[in-house]
């Protein structure tokens, strides 16, 4: 890296560590029921909002109950967006006229902004309506991003809580997340991003001249739309001029800003954070990568904050600061090494290919490994361009379960879950009965561990083995060998880990990944997360049991370190073969000349 780009990397981690302390604080007295400087604002909206919808904010629930709350809001969530999905010709915004979503995508797209994921296999300029992403897709993005919170706060709970079967009130947790966290910083991010020059309008789309025509070639297409071929078998051509072009436009800065808070990532070009109405400066990069990490970052102090230890907090913080910083250093390295075989014709090799000059290599690369750490699956570069080892970076981070530092919410309580199979584990091999902030560790809070570790990738494999093995997805590899098995590995480990970013280069829009992306990222969003909540209520129901000398600090270092370990040999055990058939042997190959 060149001063500059040391200089951003430095000054944007010190900016990420002085916010986490005030705003985890802050969203610890908010979740408590205490009381903050937004109260006696916000108070009063909250009671109204409790006193129309019914919802007594002093009872509590147990963890079924909780779960069942999830699940019911998050189905209704579901069907109000697939029936707006498939009416939005009908409905006003939409100055394009963009025609309705088919069921299959329609079905995809709603699945995937329920559950946080906010995969895209459609074109968001050109078949969502202005009304489509609001009220659809960005409410959805708050209301997501705040059930991952709620339920990583009810966990919380089972470890502060003794011999109660009560978690708090899931309908509370919610509102106060939207109202007191995400409202007023996405209000603040999205006119900060306003500032650098991202667009928020409601104007039609605009259609300007060329200052010089350019010229492309076209395959003609006959009337149900397949190329025309000659006697030769080869696609006939047309030369197409082009002297005018259309400029999307739409209200961007207000989804922008939920999009990267909410660790969402659906974009509302195509391009994502790689088109300059969405992130137009290296500033606007810098603030999107900071709304990324900020939640996920500050819930390890709340956590802290919380559970009465904030040494706690700082040593999962810790965990994810070196894994996340040792991506980015690795990804930097092989970029800048580039592609020997490109070298050898006698060009530069750093792979710039696929990045932003905005930006430059260390803003793409910062970003790059934050959008995939965590569930946001935004990006500001092309993944597909990357080099193997490079490629493999970003696949790794989803396929540990984007614990670094994880989606809003569902990174804290997966780390959460790793780091009591680290304690098991060190349990078993000292010989004495694993706990954990004062909790036993036993086989119900193992398996529920288990569960929401590996749902997920065991997910991932399967789909992945039926997709090589199934026609129709085979033929939307646009690449052969081991770089198409790569973009088939991402997609679903996108979908599965609800991610949502894409490795480019494979058509998504098929039935194949519309609905077994469906069902992939149904299972790795709703299975991990009743299986914490389940564990939750399991450890709310026991008794405290204070430290000993024979207890295992899980607040300093060597533990840290193990639970370090205990995620990378985890991943390792679970996805090393799949990566030996993909990136690996890309990246073997491209050092042996082809």
């Amino acid at each position: 890296m060149n001063s500059y780009e040391w200089l951003q990397t430095i000054i944007f981690f010190v900016v990420l560590l002085a916010l986490i302390k005030p705003l985890g604080s802050f969203m610890a007295k908010v979740f408590q029921g205490e009381r903050t400087f937004l109260s006696p604002v916000l108070a009063p909206c909250e009671k109204v909002i409790y006193r129309i919808s019914g919802v007594q904010s002093e009872d509590e629930m147990g963890w079924k109950r909780y779960a069942g709350s999830v699940l019911l809001f998050n189905l209704v969530l579901f069907v109000g967006l697939f029936i707006l999905l498939l009416t939005q010709h009908l409905l006003p915004l939409n100055p394009q006229k963009v025609p309705a979503f088919s069921w299959q995508l329609a079905l995809n797209t709603a699945v995937s902004f329920v559950t946080n994921t906010n995969w895209q296999a459609y074109v968001g300029e050109q078949a969502a309506s202005y009304f489509t992403q609001m009220v659809g897709l960005a409410v959805h993005n708050f209301v997501s991003a705040a059930t991952g919170i709620a339920i990583a706060i009810a966990v919380i709970r089972g470890f502060v809580r003794r011999k109660t079967a009560l978690l708090g009130n899931f309908w509370v947790d919610m509102t106060r997340c939207t109202l007191y966290i995400l409202l007023p910083i996405s209000i603040i991010a999205a006119t900060a991003l306003v500032s650098q020059g991202v667009i928020q309008n409601f104007s039609a789309y605009k259609t300007v001249r060329l200052i010089q025509s350019t010229n492309y070639d076209k395959p003609k297409m006959d009337d149900k739309g397949n190329p025309i071929k000659d006697t030769a078998d080869k696609p006939v051509t047309e030369n197409v001029i082009v002297k005018e072009v259309t400029i999307p436009m739409g209200p961007v800065a207000s989804q922008e800003a939920i999009k990267e808070l909410g660790t969402n990532g659906g974009g509302f070009f195509n391009a994502n954070s790689a088109h300059p109405f969405e992130n137009p400066t290296p500033l606007s990069n810098m603030l999107e990568i900071l709304l990324i990490l900020l939640i996920p970052g500050a819930l390890t102090y709340t956590f802290g904050v919380m559970v009465g230890n904030t040494r706690q907090g700082w040593m999962l913080l810790g965990v994810m600061l070196f894994i996340l910083v040792g991506c980015f250093g690795v990804l930097q390295g092989v970029e800048n090494s580039g592609n020997p075989l490109v070298a050898k014709l006698g060009v530069q090799s750093i792979n710039m290919e696929g990045k932003d000059l905005r930006f430059g290599m260390a803003g793409s690369n910062l970003f790059t490994v934050a959008t995939t750490g965590t569930s946001c699956g935004a990006v500001n570069s092309m993944h597909d361009s990357l080099t193997p080892i490079g490629g493999m970076i970003p696949l790794s981070l989803i396929l540990l379960g984007e614990i670094i530092f994880g989606g809003v919410g569902s990174g804290l309580y997966t780390m959460l879950a790793f780091a009591i199979i680290a304690v098991f584990v060190s349990g078993l091999m000292i010989g004495r009965t694993p706990e954990y902030l004062g909790k036993k560790i036993e086989v119900r809070e193992m398996w529920m561990s288990i569960l929401v570790i590996l749902t997920a990738g065991i997910t991932v494999l399967i789909l992945s083995g039926i997709a090589m093995i199934t026609p129709q997805a085979v033929a939307s590899m646009s690449n052969p060998g081991a770089h198409g098995l790569s973009e088939v590995l991402y997609a679903l480990a996108s979908m599965a880990n609800n991610n949502g970013s894409a490795f480019a280069g494979l058509n998504a829009n098929v039935n194949f990944y519309n609905l077994f992306g469906s069902l992939a990222m149904t299972v790795g969003r709703y299975v991990p997360a009743v299986a914490i909540l389940a564990m939750a209520g399991s450890l709310a129901e026991k008794k405290y049991v204070p430290p000993s000398l024979g207890t295992l600090p899980t607040d300093k270092a060597p533990f840290a370190i193990w639970l370090t370990l205990v995620i990378l040999i985890v991943g390792a055990l679970t996805f090393f073969p799949a990566l030996a058939l993909g990136p690996i042997v890309e990246h073997l190959t491209m050092l042996g000349g082809n």
